[in-house]
């Protein structure tokens, strides 16, 4: 798929169909993601592929506002995009290398997130971002190391929709010359 394309026609999918998704398909997913730029080449995002059904049930019942929920009831697989804690916009010393300090850290996450979600499109899949979960609840349920933290939530599946596109702005709203 022409890049432009994937870009312009992929869209938030909230509804998936039942069926599982091929780990390798995932994992090519997966190997085109791990391209998208990083702080001095950190590489600190993770992805978690939980597809355990006890653990989506406990992240549904407990973690997750009602339309999130409902998203995660037909998606086969939750993707927690994970970053490791303490790299990105730091030295090797420790120290902040600009004044925008550990911020990069989601930067970076935001950058991988777009990538991993248009590697989905371009293999047929279909995706959406969610931000709003109790980031600690779903953290204790994925067993998530004491050095990372979630970023995204990303449901991904076979698309059984196929959103409209909202109006965008124009280059000549979004851009201006100095």
């Amino acid at each position: 798929m022409e890049t432009n394309v994937c870009i312009k026609e992929r869209r938030s999918v909230r509804q998936f169909k039942d069926q599982a998704i091929d780990h390798d398909t995932l994992s090519s997913i997966i190997q085109v993601a791990a391209f998208a730029p990083s702080w001095k080449n950190s590489q600190i995002v993770r992805y978690l592929a939980i597809e355990d059904s006890y653990i989506l049930s406990k992240i549904k019942e407990t973690a997750l506002p009602s339309f999130n929920a409902r998203i995660v009831e037909t998606a086969s697989t939750l993707v927690a995009l994970t970053f490791i804690k303490g790299r990105s916009g730091y030295e090797r010393d420790g120290s902040y290398s600009t004044t925008r300090e550990n911020k990069w850290e989601n930067f970076d996450a935001g950058i991988a997130a777009a990538t991993f979600c248009l590697a989905a499109k371009d293999a047929g899949l279909g995706t959406v971002i969610m931000g709003i979960y109790d980031e600690d609840k779903v953290a204790e349920l994925i067993n998530l190391p004491e050095d990372r933290e979630i970023a995204a939530l990303i449901a991904i599946g076979y698309p059984d929709e196929s959103p409209q596109a909202p109006k965008r702005k124009t280059a000549d709203e979004l851009l201006t010359f100095i």
